[in-house]
């Protein structure tokens, strides 16, 4: 049996008496995202590709199952609330919004205004404004846009890029109506649907909606293609540690957190 060690009185009590604090598991930062109900891929990739010492926390907001322009404006009613319940005692460095087409539905500026409701003093993002930053900071112009939306929902989303200053080249939507079915996307698919929307007047291929793999596969997207690739959860995942003040360079998930 061990003996223990030997420690007077003085330091036994001093140790006692004053408890160790350190900056816990998220002391470089905390993000917080807020999901539709139906959501899988986004906590995932945020969880796994966060560099160390950022936390990263997660609510649902709600909405009708069936993804429409309609049910995706009805989100901005409970952004304020669902972002409210995210460490409420604590506090985030970042606030997000995590669906593109919602942000679409909502507004931009009308999404981070709810957001701000609910987490005042973090910093707020979107995911559609995420996207759009990355594609600023990539020096993007003429873009092919691939997503899992119904035309309506692509329409709105390449709508909302060519009102940023983007050269809408191709957007294709491959008519998918749910997120259980959009997560079910194999990233080995979008690969190839990636060569099949791109063409030679684009400089820049957009996989939109958080809840496809893309980031999984972009890094190939853009070696196979020789050009510039974005996806959702890329974009987001930059644009939040940025906000929050975290400059780590990512290997593995395409040019943009490589090189910015």
């Amino acid at each position: 049996m061990n003996k223990p060690e030997n420690m007077t009185e003085a330091t036994r009590r001093a140790i006692l008496d004053n408890v160790g604090f350190d900056g816990g598991r998220s002391a470089r930062g905390k993000i917080g995202f807020v999901l539709i109900p139906n959501e899988q891929t986004i906590e995932d990739d945020m969880t796994r590709h966060m560099p160390p010492g950022v936390g990263v926390y997660f609510s649902r907001a709600t909405m009708p199952r069936e993804i429409s322009t309609e049910s995706l404006a009805q989100l901005r009613g409970s952004l304020a609330e669902t972002a409210a319940r995210i460490l409420p005692d604590d506090g985030l460095d970042v606030i997000c919004f995590g669906c593109t087409s919602g942000t679409v539905a909502v507004g931009e500026a009308a999404s981070c205004i709810e957001l701000s409701k609910g987490a005042p003093g973090a910093e707020t993002s979107t995911l559609a404004g995420a996207v759009r930053k990355a594609l600023t900071a990539m020096g993007a112009r003429n873009i092919s846009l691939g997503s899992p939306y119904v035309a309506e929902l692509n329409d709105n989303v390449a709508a909302y890029l060519s009102q940023a200053g983007f050269n809408m080249i191709a957007a294709h939507g491959m008519g998918l109506n749910y997120d259980t079915e959009m997560i079910r996307v194999a990233p080995e698919y979008l690969i190839d649907y990636a060569r099949a929307i791109d063409t030679p007047e684009a400089d820049t291929i957009l996989l939109s909606c958080g809840a496809l793999r893309s980031i999984d596969v972009v890094d190939e997207i853009e070696q196979r293609l020789g050009k510039t690739v974005i996806c959702s959860n890329q974009a987001m995942l930059w644009d939040c540690l940025r906000l929050a003040g975290i400059d780590d360079r990512l290997p593995g998930l395409g040019r943009l957190l490589r090189e910015h």
